[in-house]
């Protein structure tokens, strides 16, 4: 098993007082100058979501220490967990061998991570045999 998957102590630490600066530069940001996130939560794996971030949103979460997207929808930075209070912490940031994708790997307060109550957004499963998606979030 490879060093990152036995990591049992955060490499993470806020930087506060971090500034924009060429750093960034690693990161290869698509034509609206966002990059796809993928957030993983820490103990489990579990795959809990994908959002974006521009360069803001970096910064604000490299200062925060909390994870904070860019919405598309309303065109704002989003504290994740600022409305429901399932703020992910970051343990660790890592960037793909492209430049062109980041992993959070986040403890997610409360287990859910998903705005349907769920502890994953990706709670429905294709069917092959039936052609058709399964949903396989759990009864509320």
């Amino acid at each position: 098993m490879s060093e990152l998957h036995n990591k049992t102590q955060s490499t993470f630490t806020p930087i506060e007082s971090i500034q924009a600066g060429s750093w960034l530069d690693a990161v290869a940001w698509n034509e609206q100058g966002l990059v796809p996130v993928i957030a993983q939560e820490f103990g489990s794996k579990d795959i809990l979501m994908m959002a974006w971030m521009n360069r803001d949103a970096l910064l604000a979460t490299l200062r925060l220490g909390e994870a904070v997207y860019w919405t598309r929808s309303r065109q704002k930075l989003w504290h994740k967990g600022e409305e429901s209070g399932h703020t992910q912490r970051v343990k660790e940031i890592r960037l793909d061998c492209d430049g062109d994708t980041i992993l959070l790997i986040v403890e997610q307060k409360d287990g859910i991570a998903c705005h349907t109550g769920e502890h994953s957004c990706f709670f429905q499963q294709w069917d092959s045999g039936n052609l058709t998606w399964v949903d396989e979030s759990k009864p509320k």
